[in-house]
């Protein structure tokens, strides 16, 4: 069924968009008051038109059609707004709005805009089905991780002088609009921080992010015996530290298997002090589908969770097999 979101600020604003909608159009009507919970509506298909305002709090109207561009989200996009200065027109249509509705809507108008760009009888988007990532070829990239992470979580080990709980591997080759549920899943209960580290290699490129709950920092200094008020700029220093020993070993412990090298750059904190989904939000990887690889240490005793996440382009699985083929011959 098409689907239509609506997305405003106002509680008011939103019921009466809903109420214009023509009364026998068979949609289904979802909300957002913000272009935040818009941006997630739309990842998870609830919004095959979104009308939109401008003027909200957290995300508005303008970040959001940035956003929809920026991430080549599919949505038909109508403003709906009381700023009604020609150059908000010129700004929203130039970042791909279809049409602009001054407020109050009144019925007659919206459907008016509906019928002119045809959108009362559009079909919803056919939804592709991403073709599985094949059992022997997961298997494959599960056994080669489970070596790379024993030897990351020995040299953390090691340092920390702790015993690491090693997980198994969660590996998925997923479209990257699904890459949020994923990672939503992760601490969300709680604020994280994150840093993300890109690699490069022969063909092969990818990006790791090492998310840390602000709950785990407390018994990560004990643990390194840091003295002292441990602010802000330690709590990067030490996130830092354990994404070094994590990335690092875990890369060169994948590395070594295929037979490759990886040249790293710089560590980047995507966000302190946040929830994972905002994290996530302001940092939207840009390829269409990722071999996601997903890694869980526990140190035994502490309440610390740190969590790795190995994204590689899709790309970059044609080079892996070949690198790899000389195990998939045994399946």
């Amino acid at each position: 069924m098409f689907s239509v979101l609506v997305c405003d600020d106002s509680l008011v604003a939103r019921k009466q968009v809903a109420k214009c909608l023509p009364q026998d159009w068979e949609v289904a009507v979802h909300f957002a008051k913000n272009g935040q919970e818009a941006l997630v509506a739309l990842k998870e298909g609830k919004g095959d038109l979104l009308l939109l305002d401008l003027n909200m709090p957290i995300l508005d109207g303008y970040g959001t059609l940035e956003a929809i561009k920026a991430e080549g989200l599919s949505t038909k996009v109508i403003v709906i707004s009381g700023d009604i200065q020609p150059e908000a027109y010129d700004r929203v249509t130039a970042l791909g709005a279809l049409d602009f509705i001054r407020k109050p809507v009144s019925p007659q108008t919206l459907a008016e805009v509906l019928d002119k760009f045809d959108i009362l009888h559009s079909e919803p988007e056919p939804v592709v089905e991403a073709a599985p990532l094949d059992p022997d070829i997961r298997d494959c990239y599960q056994e080669i991780t489970n070596i790379a992470m024993g030897q990351a979580g020995d040299h953390l080990a090691r340092i920390m002088n702790v015993f690491v709980r090693l997980p198994i591997p969660n590996v998925n080759l997923i479209e990257v609009s699904e890459l949020h549920m994923m990672l939503s899943d992760i601490e969300s209960h709680e604020q994280v921080t994150a840093v993300c580290q890109g690699f490069l290699g022969p063909s092969i490129s990818g990006e790791a992010i090492c998310i840390l709950s602000d709950s785990s920092f407390e018994d990560v200094a004990k643990i390194l015996n840091v003295e002292g008020e441990v602010d802000d700029q330690l709590q990067l220093e030490l996130l830092m530290d354990a994404a070094s020993i994590l990335i690092g070993t875990c890369l060169t412990g994948l590395a070594v298997q295929m037979d490759v090298n990886f040249s790293q750059g710089h560590p980047i904190v995507l966000g302190q002090h946040r929830a994972i989904t905002e994290i996530i939000s302001m940092n939207q990887i840009r390829w269409k589908r990722t071999l996601a690889i997903e890694l869980s240490y526990g140190l035994e005793g502490y309440n610390v969770q740190c969590d790795l996440i190995l994204l590689f382009t899709e790309e970059s699985m044609k080079m892996m097999n070949s690198k790899l083929a000389h195990l998939l011959e045994d399946f």
